[in-house]
């Protein structure tokens, strides 16, 4: 039989993805189980906020915005959190990079101390950095005295303080970006002439930005949200957070309020800006593993 065509029964049926495998009814019923579920938490997020915002008349918000200080510890947040964004790219890239591709003794307790700041209660993140940049810190004194560096009651304090709370995020997303970036494609740049730096700089970065731009702007968001790191170590110059708790303690609910929604509006624009400058065009699917 040879050059003969195969018989019917041996050309096995070609089946398209999915096919056979699961019914009409089961994906429905698991889309709307799903969706519920997904509803629920969208609900308890949502909730909250938008009953502190209805809570606010245009009055209030316009007369707590018009207070100087208010608008000193808005900015002062929005100041710290993007210098601590900078100096999170300039750090915890490059550790997520080696997270990422290095092989190297103790390379599983290194990422655990990366997640270690997730896990400390942020009164304790403060204090220990009390210890560390404080007047009598092992940084913080010698800082002082050879630089003139201070780490509290300045902005410095304030940074210190929001990267560490946040630098996992940076650190976790762009290491899982660099994992998904193929090492073939790294190792034929090299054959083909380029050196490490421009293949960093041609290939892998390119590949894994959008991850790093995830973790940035993550790390953003949440080093303008902290209080308890920031209250222990600074305190003053009063941080937004610390501000609105400020003002809770001598004025009651409403101050606290209507600066909170302020602060909500300004912090939820710039997270939308951040991510239409990272994700506004939409790029096609990289090479991964």
């Amino acid at each position: 039989m040879n050059g003969a065509a195969a018989p019917a029964y041996a050309q096995p049926k070609r089946l398209r993805f999915g096919e056979g495998t699961r019914s009409p009814a089961r994906s429905l019923s698991l889309t709307l189980v799903f969706w519920l579920c997904g509803s629920l938490l969208l609900g308890f997020i949502l909730l909250p906020l938008l009953r502190l915002t209805a809570s606010q008349s245009a009055a209030s918000l316009q007369r707590v915005a018009a207070m100087e200080d208010v608008r000193l510890a808005i900015r002062l947040s929005l100041e710290g959190a993007f210098l601590t964004a900078l100096l999170a790219a300039l750090f915890g890239v490059p550790l997520a990079y080696l997270l990422a591709r290095g092989r190297f003794p103790g390379r599983a307790l290194v990422a655990a101390v990366v997640d270690l700041p997730l896990a400390v209660p942020h009164t304790v993140a403060g204090i220990a950095l009390l210890f560390v940049l404080g007047r009598d810190g092992i940084i913080g004194a010698p800082a002082a005295a050879l630089f003139g560096i201070k780490f509290w009651g300045t902005l410095a304090g304030i940074v210190a303080a929001m990267l560490f709370v946040s630098i996992p995020y940076t650190v976790n997303a762009a290491r899982i970006g660099f994992e998904a970036v193929d090492p073939r494609l790294e190792m034929t740049a090299r054959t083909l002439g380029l050196g490490p730096w421009q293949v960093l700089r041609r290939i892998t970065l390119p590949l894994a930005w959008r991850s790093i731009a995830t973790g940035l702007t993550l790390t953003y968001a949440r080093a303008i949200s902290e209080f308890g790191a920031v209250v222990v170590l600074v305190y003053y110059p009063m941080s937004a957070p610390v501000k609105i708790y400020e003002l809770f303690l001598r004025f009651g609910l409403d101050d606290a309020a209507a600066m909170s929604v302020l602060l909500l509006a300004i912090a939820l624009g710039l997270f939308i800006l951040l991510r239409l400058l990272a994700f506004g065009r939409v790029a096609p699917p990289g090479p991964g593993r």
